[in-house]
């Protein structure tokens, strides 16, 4: 395996690159990268490793976790500790980590949800597989209606305090559970860092639902994980539904959205793009980056050359007033 050496020009755009995250210390990409599909053990090692390496060397120094990312569970994670130990460990301290639990992990009564055993347990066996010591940001993953809201803050409270976490986040809870898990938080200093939520083009519902612009108000930062409406938001699903899809495995993506009406809202994207001299994705996450509140978005890849189209997205102009009102 040959030794990797990161980029001496990884930073040369930091500038243009790098946001505040809410009213903290911390400086996220305004591209980040998701490991939820592409970094499995079914997925090819090397074309892993190879965006991976690409990311970083491009900026990107973001990179978003969850204990069940694979497939199977755990494997992304095992998948970055591997390219961690081969490649970026030299690199640690430029580097944002982050993992999550709240969905199914392992069977039984403790291995999914929001309780505190759950949460610890989980996050000690995503330190184990990532081969790391602590992570930057720990979130929980989704909103847990049945455990104690003060017994999942408390053990995110618990976890920060204890060094295995740096900074605290919760993804996918409704505003009135955001407003609390805010609010008990910051009573005990462990401030809510960032809210992660899904947030498109297609699907706007934290700006919708008021989740946004608490945020912004609250100095909380938001990242948006979906940007692409997986892979909607992108010329693969104009013209036929392409069999390596994932709408043709039919488990996060159905046919049932291409409905009409959609198509010809993509339509519309991809004549703005194409006026714009960009692909659909560059213009949709452009978009994103625009909205007031968005600190990062989140994307994934299956190449690098995929990588390094949505990266340029970040030096895309705003769109006009004419585009945004084509695009409402």
């Amino acid at each position: 395996m040959d030794r990797y050496v990161a980029s001496e020009t990884r930073y040369a755009n930091s500038k243009i690159m790098y946001r505040r995250c809410g009213n903290s210390g911390v400086l996220l990409p305004k591209i980040s990268l998701g490991l939820w599909h592409n970094f499995g053990a079914c997925d090819p090692f090397e074309r892993s490793r190879d965006i991976l390496r690409c990311a970083f060397d491009n900026g990107i120094t973001h990179f978003d976790l969850a204990n069940n990312y694979g497939p199977p569970y755990g494997t992304a994670e095992e998948t970055f500790g591997k390219i961690m130990k081969s490649d970026f460990a030299p690199y640690r301290d430029e580097m944002f980590i982050c993992t999550k639990a709240g969905y199914d992990m392992w069977p039984g009564p403790y291995g999914n949800w929001g309780s505190r055993k759950y949460l610890i347990a989980s996050l000690d066996q995503s330190l184990r597989r990532m081969g790391l010591d602590y992570v930057d940001l720990f979130y929980s993953h989704r909103y847990d209606p049945d455990t104690p809201l003060d017994e999942t803050l408390q053990a995110i409270v618990d976890i920060v305090r204890s060094g295995k976490a740096l900074y605290a986040g919760i993804s996918r809870w409704p505003l009135d559970a955001l407003i609390y898990a805010h609010e008990y938080l910051s009573s005990r200093d462990v401030p809510l860092l960032i809210y992660q939520g899904r947030l498109n083009l297609i699907d706007r519902a934290p700006q919708e639902e008021g989740i946004l612009d608490y945020c912004k108000k609250n100095g909380i930062g938001f990242i948006s994980f979906s940007p692409l409406a997986q892979g909607l938001l992108t010329d693969r699903y104009l013209k036929e539904i392409p069999s390596d899809s994932r709408m043709s495995r039919g488990r996060t993506l159905t046919s049932d959205k291409l409905t009409p009406e959609l198509l010809s809202y993509l339509q519309q994207l991809k004549d703005i793009a194409k006026s714009r001299n960009e692909s659909m994705a560059q213009t949709a996450i452009s978009w994103l980056l625009t909205q007031e509140g968005v600190t990062s978005a989140l994307i994934g890849a299956s190449s690098t050359d995929q990588l390094l189209t949505n990266i340029k997205s970040i030096y895309s102009q705003p769109l006009t007033e004419e585009q945004n009102k084509k695009l409402r």
